[in-house]
């Protein structure tokens, strides 16, 4: 592992534990030739899995994108960041876990807003509008009814 420093590739490993749910192993390092410690993260490798966009592009899926517009979305929000790596987490197991090779965006879309719709409803209406592209507000005001009937729907059950 290179330091990050120094750019010397001899370091020895201070401590290890697992993050990301067991999904990966946190390891502190020590580079021997300056002392800087850094910390890496060793993930399992994954077949990559392809989105293919709106105007038919292909690109590989990248998680990151997912975390960037939830954290957008929920600027200014009493949401906290590590519920935004846990919706990112879901999202990301649930597209692998069905098996597809490629998923388009907005399969990925729908089930970012599903989760998010339980974290924050603010949130879930500034990534909708977003990610729907509403272009005008009766579209927004369609969206928003929709989340009052789901909410009327769960208080009389």
């Amino acid at each position: 592992m290179k330091c990050p420093k120094c750019s010397a590739t001899n370091s020895r490993v201070v401590d290890s534990r697992h993050a990301d749910d067991v999904n990966a192993i946190r390891r502190r390092r020590e580079c021997e030739n300056c002392g800087t410690r850094f910390t890496t993260f060793e993930h399992i490798e994954k077949r990559p899995l392809i989105v293919v966009k709106k105007d038919g592009t292909r690109e590989q899926f990248l998680r990151e994108k997912i975390l960037n517009g939830l954290v957008r979305s929920c600027e200014k929000r009493p949401v906290g960041y590590q519920q935004l790596e846990e919706i990112t987490n879901h999202v990301e197991w649930k597209l692998r876990h069905d098996g597809h090779a490629e998923i388009s965006s907005r399969e990925i879309g729908e089930h970012v807003m599903n989760q998010l719709m339980h974290v924050d409803q603010v949130s879930y209406v500034r990534f909708a509008s977003v990610y729907k592209e509403f272009k005008d507000v009766d579209q927004l005001l369609a969206s928003m009814q929709g989340i009052l009937s789901k909410d009327e729907r769960s208080d009389d059950e």
